[in-house]
């Protein structure tokens, strides 16, 4: 989870700094300035690295809150398609797994 929130400050950085560096598309449905989406995936990376840091702890507050931001994250990087697809495509993927492990993982409470 803290390597989804890292490539997303790195995506938000590049959005802001540099808008040439990514493709713009006119009439996309889900239209926004650039810059507008670069700060949405820098608080959004700001967040998901730390809930992810708080996740190591395996708190219940953690993984419910680690699961909702990684299915947000889905759904920005699926609006964000159309600028870098590749990268969007691969940080969904990362998401999907991120789900699916905070899902599937047994806390150590359980264990015993």
């Amino acid at each position: 989870m803290v390597t989804s929130g890292v490539l997303h400050n790195l995506q938000g950085i590049a959005a802001i700094g540099n808008d040439q560096v990514f493709v713009v598309i006119t009439d996309y449905t889900y239209e926004f300035d650039l810059t507008v989406w670069g700060w949405v995936h820098l608080v959004l990376g700001i967040v998901i690295a730390l809930v992810g840091a708080a996740l190591f702890r395996g708190g219940l507050w953690a993984r419910t809150l680690a699961v909702t931001l990684a299915a947000a994250s889905i759904v920005v990087n699926f609006l964000w398609l159309p600028h870098y697809p590749a990268w969007a495509i691969a940080i969904t993927a990362i998401d999907t797994a991120m789900i699916w492990a905070v899902m599937t993982a047994i806390p150590r409470s359980a264990r015993h």
